[in-house]
């Protein structure tokens, strides 16, 4: 405890620092205020730090701290990255990537002034609800729908406003729990709504549900199994089964479906995931759905079904604070009109562009990436892989693709484990950097969701990579 407290007093001060020859040469290429700044950052972070330091830290090492706080602040935080995970709707990559169509579309909209809030027709004030409901009420077959920033915000504001203090009957085998700690039972609770879980985990009837009902039942609610699977000796509750349910006792049904297919496509991988035309066809009241996944358009929550509850929750306080900008408007509308007609689809939405590429391009690619590699005396080999689409979609269908992994004698001092952990951990740090994936201390970069003029440019960020590190 002495020696740390002993490095905890050789730590520069701040006013000694700036007297250093390489912050004057901060401040003259940056401003003092900034460099101060990142001064007081940096030691603070050591501070934080403290316990991970076994002497005090040079005044260089402390600068050169600095000069790189300033450059990660200067620059941009968010910045593209080459996917070579295979995971097409990559929750932590950006989820669904834009077509150069969908970009150029939605921009012209966005570069000027718009009628975001302005009714052409009438000359008058209008509402930023109307843009999208148009085609989203064709495409789904929903009497009316309502777009607000996220699913999440989509689910705790149907609960809030049609069950708040009363209950919700849900199955055990449905408490989902998706990404960034999106647990069912914690969003029920944040809405004010007493969860009663009925069934069991692999099992539920619909005489559970039944039981279940009381005068305090505001809502049957149903969540779609969409990032894993229950095998095995299992039973649910058909939708048709809990609408009739519902109906009986004059309870909405709800149906949670995550990823979002808006209408049966010519996507064989898709064949088997739900869409929601079929599912409000089956008399759901209400439906809630990603935009930014199977959708392939911007971040957002969109509630589809019976017009009396979405007029009801068009009026709630609420509505306001989870409302959608322009940016998401434009880019949602202009995804959405490629899905009225199919060329369009498969040509601009990238996500099912991605899963219909077929194995011998893949192929072809893959070995592409190879040559590229070996032209910078890389070894590398070609293996068959499995990428998935992601995104809370399909958790139980592989999409089979090609990887290259890296082989041959790297001529490094650690082991060839290590090695590989190292590297793809630097190829993050790029300035634009490749996720690859790191399985068994190898490292393979899957090229279902690389693009061709990706290929070349990946080989040579790979090879500046390795040889910094050899």
């Amino acid at each position: 405890m002495q020696e740390k407290q002993d490095i905890f007093k050789q730590i520069p001060a701040v006013d000694k620092l700036l007297n250093a020859s390489g912050i004057r040469e901060l401040i003259n290429k940056f401003n003092l205020e900034l460099v101060k700044f990142a001064i007081r950052e940096t030691l603070n972070g050591i501070r934080q730090n403290i316990s991970k330091f076994k002497s005090p830290p040079s005044e260089d090492w402390i600068i050169k701290k600095v000069a790189e706080f300033i450059q990660n602040l200067t620059g941009k935080n968010l910045k593209p990255v080459y996917n070579a995970t295979g995971v097409i709707v990559h929750t932590n990559l950006g989820r669904a990537p834009f077509s150069d169509q969908v970009l150029s579309e939605a921009m012209e909209t966005l570069k000027g002034y718009n009628n975001l809030e302005f009714d052409l027709d009438k000359g008058e004030r209008g509402s930023r609800h109307s843009h999208l409901t148009p085609k989203l009420k064709y495409l789904t077959g929903a009497e009316d729908v309502l777009v607000v920033n996220n699913n999440a915000a989509a689910v705790m504001l149907v609960l809030r406003t049609f069950a708040k203090s009363r209950e919700v009957v849900v199955s055990r085998g449905e408490l989902i729990e998706i990404g960034g700690s999106f647990r069912l039972p914690e969003i029920m609770a944040a809405s004010d709504c007493t969860m009663v879980e009925v069934g069991a985990t692999n099992k539920t009837h619909l005489k559970d549900y039944e039981k279940a009902i009381s005068e305090e039942t505001a809502m049957l609610f149903k969540a779609h199994k969409s990032n894993y699977v229950i095998k095995g000796f299992t039973q649910e509750v058909d939708l048709p089964e809990l609408v009739k349910l519902g109906k009986k006792h004059h309870i909405p049904v709800i149906y949670d479906m995550g990823s979002g297919l808006l209408r049966k496509t010519n996507v064989p991988v898709l064949k088997g995931e739900p869409d929601v035309r079929e599912t409000l066809a089956q008399g759901i009241d209400l439906v809630t759905f990603s935009g930014d996944k199977l959708i392939g358009g911007p971040q957002a929550g969109i509630i589809a079904g019976k017009a009396k509850y979405i007029s009801i929750l068009k009026k709630e306080p609420m509505v306001r604070a989870l409302r959608v900008g322009k940016t998401t408007l434009a880019f949602m509308e202009t995804a959405l009109s490629h899905y009225l007609d199919d060329n369009l689809l498969e040509k601009h939405n990238t996500i099912f562009s991605t899963l219909q590429q077929p194995i011998s391009a893949l192929k072809k690619r893959a070995e592409k990436l190879q040559k590229a590699l070996k032209k910078h005396k890389i070894h590398a080999e070609l293996t068959e892989s499995e990428g998935y689409c992601g995104g809370g979609a399909l958790p139980d269908e592989a999409v089979k693709s090609f990887a290259v992994k890296l082989s041959g004698d790297f001529k490094s001092n650690k082991s060839r484990a290590t090695f590989m952990e190292n590297l793809y951990y630097r190829l993050m740090q790029q300035p634009k950097p490749v996720i690859a994936v790191l399985k068994k201390g190898e490292l393979y970069f899957d090229v279902l969701t690389l693009q061709d003029k990706d290929i070349d440019l990946v080989a040579e960020i790979v090879n500046q990579t390795k040889v910094s590190l050899a």
